[in-house]
Protein backbone atom coordinates (compact mmCIF):
# COMPACT_ATOMS: atom_id res chain seq x y z
CA UNK A 1 0.00 0.00 0.00
CA UNK A 2 1.00 3.57 -0.72
CA UNK A 3 1.67 6.41 2.09
CA UNK A 4 1.48 9.77 1.67
CA UNK A 5 5.30 11.77 0.70
CA UNK A 6 5.03 13.31 3.74
CA UNK A 7 5.69 10.66 6.13
CA UNK A 8 9.46 10.18 4.84
CA UNK A 9 9.69 13.89 6.86
CA UNK A 10 8.24 12.89 9.92
CA UNK A 11 11.72 10.65 10.45
CA UNK A 12 15.16 10.47 9.61
CA UNK A 13 18.40 11.67 11.64
CA UNK A 14 16.47 14.01 14.11
CA UNK A 15 14.07 10.63 15.37
CA UNK A 16 17.07 8.63 15.46
CA UNK A 17 18.67 10.75 18.37
CA UNK A 18 16.82 8.86 20.66
CA UNK A 19 18.44 5.64 19.90
CA UNK A 20 21.12 6.12 22.81
CA UNK A 21 18.58 7.14 25.22
CA UNK A 22 16.07 4.48 24.13
CA UNK A 23 19.06 1.37 24.75
CA UNK A 24 20.12 3.22 27.83
CA UNK A 25 16.20 3.00 29.22
CA UNK A 26 16.01 -0.71 27.91
CA UNK A 27 19.84 -1.61 30.39
CA UNK A 28 18.18 0.18 32.94
CA UNK A 29 15.76 -1.76 32.88
CA UNK A 30 17.30 -5.26 32.85
CA UNK A 31 18.71 -3.51 36.16
CA UNK A 32 21.87 -1.88 34.91
CA UNK A 33 23.73 1.02 36.95
CA UNK A 34 22.72 3.75 34.12
CA UNK A 35 22.51 7.46 34.63
CA UNK A 36 20.11 8.85 32.28
CA UNK A 37 20.88 12.51 31.16
CA UNK A 38 19.71 11.76 27.71
CA UNK A 39 16.49 13.16 28.34
CA UNK A 40 14.16 16.74 29.58
CA UNK A 41 11.80 15.19 32.27
CA UNK A 42 12.31 16.38 35.56
CA UNK A 43 13.27 14.65 38.00
CA UNK A 44 11.10 16.36 40.38
CA UNK A 45 7.00 15.20 40.91
CA UNK A 46 4.64 17.71 40.62
CA UNK A 47 3.81 20.12 43.26
CA UNK A 48 1.26 18.08 45.55
CA UNK A 49 -1.20 21.13 45.53
CA UNK A 50 -1.71 20.57 41.51
CA UNK A 51 -2.27 16.80 41.98
CA UNK A 52 -4.50 17.62 44.71
CA UNK A 53 -6.56 19.56 42.55
CA UNK A 54 -6.55 16.80 39.66
CA UNK A 55 -7.75 14.47 42.03
CA UNK A 56 -10.47 16.72 43.77
CA UNK A 57 -11.92 16.89 39.80
CA UNK A 58 -11.70 13.95 39.17
CA UNK A 59 -14.31 13.14 42.14
CA UNK A 60 -16.54 15.86 41.35
CA UNK A 61 -16.80 14.05 37.45
CA UNK A 62 -15.18 16.26 35.55
CA UNK A 63 -14.09 13.90 32.90
CA UNK A 64 -16.17 14.67 30.12
CA UNK A 65 -15.52 16.82 27.05
CA UNK A 66 -13.99 20.00 28.12
CA UNK A 67 -13.89 23.38 25.83
CA UNK A 68 -11.90 22.81 22.84
CA UNK A 69 -9.80 25.83 23.11
CA UNK A 70 -9.56 24.96 26.51
CA UNK A 71 -11.66 26.28 29.47
CA UNK A 72 -12.23 29.99 30.22
CA UNK A 73 -10.53 29.83 33.81
CA UNK A 74 -7.75 28.54 32.35
CA UNK A 75 -7.45 30.94 29.32
CA UNK A 76 -7.69 33.60 31.44
CA UNK A 77 -4.67 32.18 34.58
CA UNK A 78 -2.88 31.99 30.84
CA UNK A 79 -2.86 34.94 29.81
CA UNK A 80 -2.69 36.32 33.03
CA UNK A 81 0.41 34.53 33.68
CA UNK A 82 1.97 35.85 30.08
CA UNK A 83 1.55 39.44 31.31
CA UNK A 84 3.37 38.98 34.08
CA UNK A 85 6.00 36.94 33.04
CA UNK A 86 6.50 38.99 29.82
CA UNK A 87 4.65 42.38 30.06
CA UNK A 88 2.48 41.83 27.00
CA UNK A 89 -1.14 41.92 28.01
CA UNK A 90 -3.29 39.29 26.48
CA UNK A 91 -6.98 38.54 26.25
CA UNK A 92 -8.29 35.23 26.98
CA UNK A 93 -9.40 35.06 23.26
CA UNK A 94 -5.81 34.93 22.39
CA UNK A 95 -4.83 31.88 24.16
CA UNK A 96 -5.46 28.81 22.64
CA UNK A 97 -5.09 25.54 24.92
CA UNK A 98 -3.40 22.60 23.56
CA UNK A 99 -1.47 19.05 24.49
CA UNK A 100 1.63 20.95 25.38
CA UNK A 101 4.34 23.24 24.00
CA UNK A 102 5.02 20.71 20.96
CA UNK A 103 1.03 20.24 19.96
CA UNK A 104 1.40 24.11 19.68
CA UNK A 105 3.91 24.50 17.83
CA UNK A 106 2.27 22.15 15.66
CA UNK A 107 -0.95 24.33 15.29
CA UNK A 108 1.41 27.16 14.76
CA UNK A 109 2.98 25.72 11.50
CA UNK A 110 -0.60 24.69 10.38
CA UNK A 111 -2.25 27.83 10.23
CA UNK A 112 0.91 29.97 9.03
CA UNK A 113 2.82 28.01 6.47
CA UNK A 114 2.12 27.29 3.07
CA UNK A 115 3.31 24.25 0.93
CA UNK A 116 6.28 25.95 -0.45
CA UNK A 117 7.13 28.12 2.28
CA UNK A 118 10.65 28.44 4.15
CA UNK A 119 10.79 28.80 7.63
CA UNK A 120 14.48 30.16 9.00
CA UNK A 121 15.19 28.26 12.08
CA UNK A 122 18.39 28.85 14.18
CA UNK A 123 20.72 25.44 14.64
CA UNK A 124 21.22 23.68 16.40
CA UNK A 125 17.53 23.12 17.48
CA UNK A 126 14.67 20.91 19.42
CA UNK A 127 14.70 17.64 17.24
CA UNK A 128 10.95 17.37 16.44
CA UNK A 129 10.99 20.93 14.99
CA UNK A 130 11.89 19.52 11.59
CA UNK A 131 9.21 17.07 11.39
CA UNK A 132 7.06 19.98 12.48
CA UNK A 133 7.66 21.92 10.08
CA UNK A 134 7.22 19.03 6.79
CA UNK A 135 4.51 18.36 8.31
CA UNK A 136 3.00 22.05 7.14
CA UNK A 137 4.41 20.94 3.59
CA UNK A 138 7.04 24.02 4.74
CA UNK A 139 10.70 24.41 3.95
CA UNK A 140 12.90 24.50 7.62
CA UNK A 141 15.80 26.66 6.17
CA UNK A 142 18.78 26.15 9.28
CA UNK A 143 20.47 29.31 10.26
CA UNK A 144 24.05 27.61 11.66
CA UNK A 145 24.70 28.99 15.37
CA UNK A 146 28.44 29.42 15.91
CA UNK A 147 29.44 28.07 19.38
CA UNK A 148 32.73 30.49 19.67
CA UNK A 149 29.76 32.92 20.00
CA UNK A 150 28.41 30.99 22.59
CA UNK A 151 25.55 29.81 20.33
CA UNK A 152 24.05 33.59 19.83
CA UNK A 153 22.32 34.23 17.20
CA UNK A 154 24.45 36.30 14.29
CA UNK A 155 21.31 38.89 13.06
CA UNK A 156 23.48 39.80 9.88
CA UNK A 157 23.99 36.08 9.15
CA UNK A 158 20.31 35.61 9.51
CA UNK A 159 18.97 38.31 7.45
CA UNK A 160 21.30 36.85 4.63
CA UNK A 161 18.47 34.08 4.43
CA UNK A 162 15.38 35.68 4.14
CA UNK A 163 14.04 35.50 0.41
CA UNK A 164 11.02 35.53 -0.85
CA UNK A 165 9.57 32.68 -0.03
CA UNK A 166 10.63 32.68 4.07
CA UNK A 167 7.35 33.84 5.91
CA UNK A 168 8.43 32.99 9.13
CA UNK A 169 11.48 32.77 11.71
CA UNK A 170 11.21 29.86 14.82
CA UNK A 171 13.26 31.06 18.12
CA UNK A 172 13.71 29.14 20.80
CA UNK A 173 15.03 31.44 24.35
CA UNK A 174 16.83 29.93 26.20
CA UNK A 175 17.43 27.28 23.99
CA UNK A 176 17.39 23.81 23.93
CA UNK A 177 19.92 22.41 23.45
CA UNK A 178 22.42 25.11 24.30
CA UNK A 179 20.54 27.14 27.11
CA UNK A 180 21.85 30.43 25.24
CA UNK A 181 19.25 32.97 26.08
CA UNK A 182 18.71 35.91 23.73
CA UNK A 183 19.22 39.63 24.88
CA UNK A 184 16.87 42.29 24.44
CA UNK A 185 18.88 44.03 22.03
CA UNK A 186 19.17 40.70 19.86
CA UNK A 187 15.22 40.75 20.07
CA UNK A 188 15.15 44.15 19.05
CA UNK A 189 17.38 43.52 15.71
CA UNK A 190 14.98 40.92 15.53
CA UNK A 191 11.79 42.66 15.74
CA UNK A 192 12.92 44.80 13.32
CA UNK A 193 13.97 42.46 10.64
CA UNK A 194 10.39 41.00 11.40
CA UNK A 195 8.29 44.09 10.82
CA UNK A 196 10.42 45.40 7.96
CA UNK A 197 10.33 41.72 5.99
CA UNK A 198 6.56 41.24 7.31
CA UNK A 199 7.35 37.92 8.82
CA UNK A 200 5.95 36.19 11.15
CA UNK A 201 7.83 34.89 14.47
CA UNK A 202 6.97 31.67 16.60
CA UNK A 203 8.48 32.14 19.74
CA UNK A 204 9.57 29.45 21.36
CA UNK A 205 9.50 30.28 25.74
CA UNK A 206 8.77 26.81 26.97
CA UNK A 207 11.84 27.96 29.09
CA UNK A 208 11.17 30.87 29.97
CA UNK A 209 11.04 30.83 33.70
CA UNK A 210 13.87 28.74 34.26
CA UNK A 211 16.55 31.34 33.46
CA UNK A 212 19.30 32.41 35.70
CA UNK A 213 20.80 35.28 34.23
CA UNK A 214 19.54 38.49 32.38
CA UNK A 215 15.92 38.99 31.78
CA UNK A 216 13.47 36.95 29.78
CA UNK A 217 12.36 39.54 26.82
CA UNK A 218 9.20 38.15 24.94
CA UNK A 219 9.24 39.36 21.60
CA UNK A 220 5.14 39.92 21.22
CA UNK A 221 5.99 42.69 23.65
CA UNK A 222 7.99 44.61 21.68
CA UNK A 223 6.63 47.67 19.10
CA UNK A 224 4.88 46.45 16.29
CA UNK A 225 4.88 42.87 17.01
CA UNK A 226 1.51 41.26 18.66
CA UNK A 227 0.14 40.87 15.55
CA UNK A 228 2.83 39.17 13.81
CA UNK A 229 4.68 37.06 16.61
CA UNK A 230 3.16 33.30 18.42
CA UNK A 231 4.04 32.47 21.44
CA UNK A 232 4.24 28.84 22.83
CA UNK A 233 4.58 27.87 26.14
CA UNK A 234 3.76 24.85 28.71
CA UNK A 235 3.83 24.01 31.81
CA UNK A 236 5.66 20.66 31.56
CA UNK A 237 9.18 21.90 32.91
CA UNK A 238 8.31 24.71 35.27
CA UNK A 239 5.97 23.14 37.38
CA UNK A 240 7.50 19.02 36.47
CA UNK A 241 4.21 18.35 34.24
CA UNK A 242 5.66 16.76 30.82
CA UNK A 243 2.95 13.47 31.20
CA UNK A 244 0.05 16.26 32.01
CA UNK A 245 0.37 17.90 27.93
CA UNK A 246 -0.68 21.29 29.09
CA UNK A 247 1.02 23.63 26.68
CA UNK A 248 -0.47 26.71 24.68
CA UNK A 249 -0.18 28.91 21.93
CA UNK A 250 -1.07 32.93 22.22
CA UNK A 251 -1.49 35.32 19.11
CA UNK A 252 -3.21 37.54 17.53
CA UNK A 253 -7.47 36.93 17.64
CA UNK A 254 -7.94 35.78 14.27
CA UNK A 255 -5.09 32.98 14.64
CA UNK A 256 -6.59 32.10 17.51
CA UNK A 257 -9.50 31.15 15.69
CA UNK A 258 -7.76 29.07 13.49
CA UNK A 259 -5.76 27.03 15.48
CA UNK A 260 -9.39 26.46 17.90
CA UNK A 261 -11.03 25.28 14.60
CA UNK A 262 -7.57 22.73 13.84
CA UNK A 263 -7.84 21.73 17.72
CA UNK A 264 -11.41 21.17 17.53
CA UNK A 265 -10.20 18.43 14.77
CA UNK A 266 -7.37 17.07 16.07
CA UNK A 267 -7.75 17.14 20.02
CA UNK A 268 -11.63 17.64 20.72
CA UNK A 269 -9.64 19.65 24.23
CA UNK A 270 -7.69 18.99 26.82
CA UNK A 271 -9.55 16.47 29.54
CA UNK A 272 -11.19 19.06 32.08
CA UNK A 273 -9.60 17.54 35.13
CA UNK A 274 -6.50 18.52 33.64
CA UNK A 275 -7.16 21.82 32.72
CA UNK A 276 -8.59 22.76 36.59
CA UNK A 277 -4.98 21.06 37.57
CA UNK A 278 -3.31 23.35 35.30
CA UNK A 279 -5.01 26.44 36.13
CA UNK A 280 -3.97 26.40 40.11
CA UNK A 281 -0.51 25.69 39.02
CA UNK A 282 -0.82 29.07 37.31
CA UNK A 283 -3.04 31.11 39.71
CA UNK A 284 -0.74 30.72 42.78
CA UNK A 285 3.13 31.16 43.97
CA UNK A 286 4.05 27.12 44.48
CA UNK A 287 7.01 27.27 46.75
CA UNK A 288 7.89 24.12 45.01
CA UNK A 289 7.97 26.02 41.51
CA UNK A 290 10.60 28.18 42.85
CA UNK A 291 12.76 25.46 44.59
CA UNK A 292 12.42 23.29 41.66
CA UNK A 293 14.37 26.16 39.68
CA UNK A 294 16.95 26.93 42.12
CA UNK A 295 17.68 23.61 42.17
CA UNK A 296 18.47 23.55 38.54
CA UNK A 297 20.47 26.76 38.87
CA UNK A 298 22.30 25.18 41.76
CA UNK A 299 23.10 21.78 39.23
CA UNK A 300 24.32 24.05 36.25
CA UNK A 301 26.38 25.42 38.50
CA UNK A 302 27.85 22.38 40.07
CA UNK A 303 28.58 20.26 36.84
CA UNK A 304 29.88 23.22 35.41
CA UNK A 305 32.16 23.54 37.77
CA UNK A 306 32.75 19.45 37.99
CA UNK A 307 33.90 19.28 34.38
CA UNK A 308 35.79 22.19 33.82
CA UNK A 309 39.29 21.48 33.06
CA UNK A 310 38.74 17.72 32.19
CA UNK A 311 41.06 17.18 29.55
CA UNK A 312 39.44 16.94 26.30
CA UNK A 313 36.36 18.76 27.48
CA UNK A 314 34.64 22.34 27.51
CA UNK A 315 31.57 23.29 29.02
CA UNK A 316 28.83 25.78 28.03
CA UNK A 317 27.55 27.54 30.65
CA UNK A 318 24.44 27.82 30.15
CA UNK A 319 22.29 30.76 30.74
CA UNK A 320 18.87 28.67 30.98
CA UNK A 321 17.08 25.63 30.89
CA UNK A 322 18.11 22.42 32.26
CA UNK A 323 20.79 21.50 29.95
CA UNK A 324 24.66 21.83 29.49
CA UNK A 325 26.45 21.54 26.12
CA UNK A 326 29.65 19.75 26.30
CA UNK A 327 32.64 20.21 23.82
CA UNK A 328 33.95 16.71 22.70
CA UNK A 329 35.85 18.12 20.06
CA UNK A 330 39.61 17.49 21.52
CA UNK A 331 39.00 14.16 22.33
CA UNK A 332 39.22 12.93 19.14
CA UNK A 333 36.04 11.37 19.29
CA UNK A 334 32.73 12.90 16.96
CA UNK A 335 29.96 13.28 19.37
CA UNK A 336 28.28 10.39 18.28
CA UNK A 337 31.00 7.79 18.99
CA UNK A 338 32.05 9.62 22.37
CA UNK A 339 27.93 9.17 23.46
CA UNK A 340 27.44 5.56 22.95
CA UNK A 341 31.67 5.33 24.34
CA UNK A 342 30.10 6.74 27.65
CA UNK A 343 27.56 4.49 27.82
CA UNK A 344 29.57 1.33 27.04
CA UNK A 345 32.23 2.08 29.34
CA UNK A 346 30.72 4.14 32.58
CA UNK A 347 26.52 3.83 32.01
CA UNK A 348 26.08 7.06 31.37
CA UNK A 349 23.76 8.62 28.48
CA UNK A 350 23.61 11.81 27.05
CA UNK A 351 22.64 12.90 23.58
CA UNK A 352 24.85 13.55 20.39
CA UNK A 353 24.56 17.12 19.48
CA UNK A 354 24.80 16.02 15.53
CA UNK A 355 21.42 14.95 16.31
CA UNK A 356 20.00 19.25 16.90
CA UNK A 357 21.89 19.81 13.56
CA UNK A 358 25.48 20.39 11.88
CA UNK A 359 26.17 23.69 14.25
CA UNK A 360 26.36 21.51 17.47
CA UNK A 361 28.93 18.72 15.97
CA UNK A 362 31.25 17.64 18.02
CA UNK A 363 29.29 18.80 21.23
CA UNK A 364 27.05 16.19 23.45
CA UNK A 365 23.88 17.41 25.51
CA UNK A 366 23.82 16.46 29.21
CA UNK A 367 20.37 16.83 31.01
CA UNK A 368 20.34 18.42 34.63
CA UNK A 369 17.22 16.48 35.61
CA UNK A 370 18.57 13.78 37.70
CA UNK A 371 18.63 13.95 41.56
CA UNK A 372 22.02 15.46 43.11
CA UNK A 373 23.73 12.62 44.07
CA UNK A 374 23.43 10.93 40.54
CA UNK A 375 24.55 14.05 38.63
CA UNK A 376 27.60 13.92 41.00
CA UNK A 377 28.53 10.32 39.96
CA UNK A 378 27.58 10.32 36.31
CA UNK A 379 30.30 13.72 36.53
CA UNK A 380 32.92 11.40 38.23
CA UNK A 381 31.99 9.21 35.60
CA UNK A 382 32.80 11.64 32.69
CA UNK A 383 36.00 12.63 34.50
CA UNK A 384 37.22 8.98 34.29
CA UNK A 385 36.31 8.54 30.95
CA UNK A 386 38.08 11.96 29.48
CA UNK A 387 40.97 10.69 31.76
CA UNK A 388 41.15 7.38 29.38
CA UNK A 389 40.73 8.93 26.55
CA UNK A 390 43.78 11.58 27.47
CA UNK A 391 45.79 8.29 28.12
CA UNK A 392 44.57 6.39 24.77
CA UNK A 393 45.30 9.62 22.44
CA UNK A 394 48.50 9.93 24.66
CA UNK A 395 47.60 13.79 25.52
CA UNK A 396 48.99 15.42 28.42
CA UNK A 397 46.02 17.14 31.02
CA UNK A 398 45.97 20.73 32.09
CA UNK A 399 48.23 20.54 34.92
CA UNK A 400 44.86 22.53 36.52
CA UNK A 401 43.08 19.58 36.05
CA UNK A 402 41.95 17.24 38.20
CA UNK A 403 39.26 13.98 38.44
CA UNK A 404 35.88 14.79 38.45
CA UNK A 405 35.66 12.13 41.36
CA UNK A 406 38.05 14.52 43.35
CA UNK A 407 35.61 17.80 42.87
CA UNK A 408 33.44 18.87 45.96
CA UNK A 409 30.07 17.22 45.45
CA UNK A 410 27.07 18.84 44.01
Amino acid sequence: MRYASRVHALGGAEAAAWDIHNEAVARKARGEDIILLSVGDPDFATPAPIVAVAKASLDRGHTHYADVTGEPALRAAIAAHHARLSGQVVSPDQVVVLAGAQCALFAACQCLLEPGDAILVPEPMYVTYPATVAAAGARLVRVPLDPERGFHLDLDRLEEFVGPDVRAILINSPHNPTGAAMTRAELERLAELCRRHDLWLISDEVYATLLYEGEHVSPASLPGMAERTVTVSSLSKSHAMTGWRVGWLIGPRELAVHAGHLALCMLYGSPGFIQEAATAALSSELAEVVAMRERYRRRRDAVCRRLAGLPGLACTRPKGGMFVMLDVRRTGLDADTFARELLASEGVSVLAGDAFGGAAAGHVRLSLTAADERLAEACNRIGRFAFRLSARNGARAPASAAPAAEEPAL
